[in-house]
């Protein structure tokens, strides 16, 4: 999960220097194409399926469609936002999935849980706030990146019970590799910035083959933390994170939040981990329940 934490801003550090001349849907591509191609010799080795059963198509095409956006989001986000300020809107995805599974699903959640999901949407605002005088409209693409995200682990949670990861993670990335290429085949000449495509030069082959690289490598990683530790013990790992962004964000591009965006992201931090910790409380209260010998 640490290796997660460390390798996954990297991939942001790629995608925001070959953002510079670059389509934000030529990064996103790439990130999915290279890898399917990595992912592809992993999945042979290990004897998985390369079909994917018809009664999944619907799910994984949701999936990927989601995703999509999601990383073609915070892609046009960070190409002018610090990577901290963008990636802590986008930790705002677990409090959707919370307020979502509430709400809609109807699932058992407390008043404390809610609350903390409360305080950190106002965690959000205030990194946003500066962001959107700073950049305009694209300081809101990172809530579109959490909505986004918070759709497709809603979609993995039904998926992840039916497919082995590794198999998961390929089929996702040839469903939104095949996405790509209307988008981009329409973007093409009708005027749209952030879909025009352009011939690499130079440097910028090594930073879209890293997007791929590196959004390969961290999913791995996180992956196979999940297979070995239960997701109550590895989320509070996640924000570590935030600070590997911000001293990226740092030292590549001399971006450091504000000390209202700080404020922002100190309680998204907080109220995450508090949202987490009743989440254990409630687990081992429930377990205790069902352990106590019934007379």
């Amino acid at each position: 999960m640490l290796g997660f934490c460390i390798t996954a801003p990297l991939l942001d550090v790629a995608a925001k220097l070959a953002s510079g001349t670059i389509a934000v849907g030529q990064i996103t591509a790439a990130r999915f194409i290279v890898q399917c191609v990595l992912m592809a010799p992993v999945v042979w080795l290990m004897g998985l399926p390369f079909k994917v059963a018809r009664k999944q198509w619907l799910a994984m095409l949701l999936r990927a469609t989601f995703l999509l956006t999601s990383t073609f989001c915070f892609i046009a986000a960070i190409r002018v936002m610090p990577l901290a300020d963008a990636l802590a809107i986008v930790f705002v995805a677990p409090f959707i999935v919370l307020l979502v599974g509430k709400f809609y699903l109807k699932e058992e959640v407390g008043p404390r849980r809610v609350g903390a999901a409360a305080v950190g949407f106002i965690g959000v605002l205030l990194v946003i706030q500066p962001s959107f005088s700073a950049f305009g409209a694209v300081a809101f693409f990172p809530v579109a990146t959490a909505v986004g995200f918070a759709c497709y682990i809603m979609v993995t949670r039904s998926l992840s019970r039916q497919m082995h990861p590794i198999t998961l993670q390929f089929h996702t990335g040839t469903f939104a590799s095949l996405l790509c290429l209307p988008m981009l085949a329409f973007g093409q000449g009708a005027g749209f910035e952030f879909l025009e495509l352009v011939w690499p030069n130079g440097i910028n082959w090594l930073w879209l083959l890293g997007v791929g690289f590196f959004a390969t490598l961290s999913h791995m990683m996180m992956t196979y933390a999940l297979s070995l530790a239960p997701s109550s013990t590895l989320a509070p790992l996640q924000y570590l994170e935030l600070p590997v962004a911000t001293l990226l964000g740092y030292l590549v591009f001399n971006d450091f939040p504000n000390s209202i965006s700080l404020a922002g992201i100190a309680i998204i931090i907080g109220s995450g981990l508090y949202m987490i910790h009743r989440e254990r409380v409630n687990a081992l209260q429930l377990v205790t329940k069902r352990a106590a010998p019934h007379i």
